[in-house]
């Protein structure tokens, strides 16, 4: 099934052309795209991480380079799963729904007289088409069926309990009478997007696009009338226009927030909840080549690094420790199997490091590097030019790990070569960022990252889930499928522990941090916004559902 988008802020070599054009709210005909009344002031300006050109694609299916209003602005899914907070799911189109009692069939009721913001109704078939659509069509999916105008069946072959969050948050809901015409539904690039969310495309240029208010929204029209999403490459530029007020909305980390803040127009919430993660092309029966398929070479990169001063001198002490279970600690504690896992190794340990790879058949060769056969091995690390703190990070992850004897090659490149070759498998270790749990129970994260049946082999990029390591382990699929078929919390907890096991000592991903989800908002131009003390949802305009969900309790203070 499609999965909850999650892209981290991209920041390249700045280009001033690039900022006027998005600047100047440049329609395709050449007109503002400025408000019928309140002027430019009316526009809500986003940096959600796009750089120029931006792509001008609006597919749903195309996760990772779809534009970021695609995931919520427009398209939805049924259910809004807050990961800030313990409460029932919000209904969107959605309006119930229940398991049955073996937990293989679900039933939906949506909400009465919805409509798509072409004018069309949105019924049960329309999301009966969607479930059986693309590569929403999971490997236990069975059929789904519209009953009625409001009610949907879901049938599977295994229990869906768990998967809730998957399946009712991060399915987003399609039109039948437009994509029953797309056969290649991967290469379609749907540049006059059909959703039901609270907005709609307006115009799109490659330096900005803008969307509008959608009339026809359930909950009627936003109070904020457009939203114009910049296309900037470089994260200064975006600090330098969210100072100046040009921008009123960004999410990205900015090493002193009180720089920003201090006028008190912005405001500012860090939210450590991602783990940032030297990915590995793990799997060597998948196509994976280098020294980092030895689950040995990454297991001795975990223990000589030094997370504490990567957290101080990379991410300016604004990160959070991460934990080898890749769960949220402490809301998800009671899944934990093992209190030793709870964070990962924060001092480096460089005799363990070296006793892990001499154990495994390494020696230190000539040049104090360890290898085998007379040559010592070297691993390719890289991250995109201009993340500051993720280049940072790798310098130093290069440097700790040389005190090992262990070479690493920390290198920069741009924005298609980072993404690329990760969706491909064509790489050995980069800095990436995976996206928590919706809910208070890691299922998804064990799901979309570890499992086998969500990668692909190398050259391919895998269609359900975001196994990006190419990781397979037999042990962890079925605890997987175990998990997702209960609702028994001591069943469930027996599974989580051998994923946890089997995935702390392979090291597929190896944790790093617990980045700095900072969001900064202009609260002088727009009332709303989330607080320590209204969670709502979570104010990164880059992460999916929730966005969208910000936008919608907006309002212009003038």
């Amino acid at each position: 099934m499609i999965r909850t988008k999650r892209r981290l802020v991209l920041a390249l070599a700045a280009g001033a052309s690039a900022l006027a054009l998005g600047l100047s709210g440049c329609s395709p005909s050449g007109g503002s795209s400025g408000g019928s009344s309140g002027g430019d002031d009316a526009i809500l300006r986003v940096w959600a991480g796009s750089a120029t050109p931006i792509n001008n694609n609006f597919n749903p299916f195309a996760v990772d380079t779809a534009v970021h209003a695609t995931f919520g602005a427009i398209y939805e899914p049924l259910f809004f799963f807050n990961q800030l907070s313990a409460d029932p799911p919000t209904g969107m189109i959605g309006d119930s729904y229940e398991y049955s009692e073996d937990g293989k069939t679900l039933t939906v009721k949506i909400k009465p007289d919805l409509k798509w913001n072409d004018g069309e109704p949105l019924t049960a078939e329309d999301v009966a088409f969607t479930f059986g659509y693309g590569s929403n069509v999971s490997e236990q999916f069975v059929s789904a069926e519209a009953t009625d105008d409001t009610t949907v069946v879901l049938t599977y072959t295994e229990p869906q309990f768990t998967s809730a969050s998957l399946t009712l948050g991060s399915t987003w809901i399609i039109p039948k009478h437009v994509w029953e015409k797309i056969d290649d539904f991967m290469a379609e690039t749907n540049p006059e997007p059909v959703g039901s969310g609270p907005y709609k495309l307006k115009s799109f240029t490659e330096a900005a696009y803008t969307v509008e208010a959608n009339e026809l929204f359930r909950d009627g029209a936003p109070a904020v009338k457009q939203v114009q999403y910049l296309g900037l490459d470089s994260n200064q530029s975006a600090q330098d226009l969210l100072t100046t007020g040009k921008i009123d909305w960004v999410g990205q980390f900015i090493a002193n927030p009180d720089a920003v803040t201090g006028s008190g127009k912005i405001a500012t919430l860090n939210l450590q909840q991602d783990p940032t993660t030297i990915t590995t092309c793990a799997n060597a029966a998948l196509g994976c080549t280098g020294p980092q398929t030895d689950p040995a070479v990454r297991q001795a990169i975990d223990v000589a690094i030094n997370r504490s001063t990567i957290r101080e001198k990379a991410f300016a002490g604004l990160a959070g420790e991460s934990s080898p279970s890749f769960m949220l600690l402490p809301r998800d504690e009671q899944w934990l199997s093992d209190p030793a896992l709870t964070t990962s190794p924060q001092d480096p340990d460089v005799a363990k490091a070296q006793q892990i790879l001499e154990a495994a058949g390494y020696t230190k060769q000539s040049d104090g590097f360890y290898g085998k056969d007379g040559a010592s091995f070297e691993i390719d690390l890289f991250s995109p030019d201009g993340w500051t703190d993720y280049n940072d990070a790798a310098k130093l992850i290069s440097e700790q790990a040389a005190e090992a004897g262990i070479r690493i090659n920390a290198r920069t490149v741009s924005d298609a070569e980072y993404w690329t070759p990760i969706q491909s498998g064509d790489f050995q270790m980069t800095l990436y960022g995976l996206t928590q749990s919706l809910v208070a129970d890691p299922y998804s994260n064990y799901h979309e990252y570890f499992a086998g049946t969500s990668t692909a082999k190398v050259g391919e990029t895998p269609l359900v889930g975001q196994n990006y390591s190419r990781y397979s382990n037999p042990k962890v699929d079925a605890a997987v499928l175990a998990a997702g078929g209960t609702e028994d919390v001591p069943t469930k907890q027996a599974a989580y522990a051998t994923i946890q096991t089997e995935i702390a000592r392979d090291l597929p991903y190896i944790p790093v941090v617990l980045n700095a989800s900072q969001s900064f908002f202009n609260t002088k131009k727009f009332s709303g916004w989330p607080s320590e003390d209204d969670l709502y949802a979570a104010p990164l305009p880059y992460l999916s559902v929730a966005n969208a969900v910000v936008l919608t309790h907006l309002k212009p203070t003038e």
